[in-house]
């Protein structure tokens, strides 16, 4: 997997995460990077990551994997 940037404006961090949203359910989905980048997603780094929040009325659903990290 390549190494990405944190899609936020100025932040020159590795991306750790990825963000999608669910408009329809009022959703936004924040999981493992994704193996590759989507044009309609969002890469974040942990910093972001962790500091993601949504407008009201909305959840945030945060998908964690439970393996080792592992590089291939």
């Amino acid at each position: 997997m390549t190494r990405r940037p944190c899609s936020r404006t100025g932040c020159q961090n590795q991306a750790v995460a990825t963000l999608t949203y669910v408009y329809a359910d009022s959703m936004a989905v924040l999981g493992p990077l994704s193996q590759k980048a989507e044009p309609h997603s969002y890469d974040l780094c942990d910093r972001h990551a962790e500091r993601l929040s949504a407008p009201q009325g909305w959840q945030i659903v945060r998908h964690m994997s439970l393996a080792p990290d592992v590089d291939f």
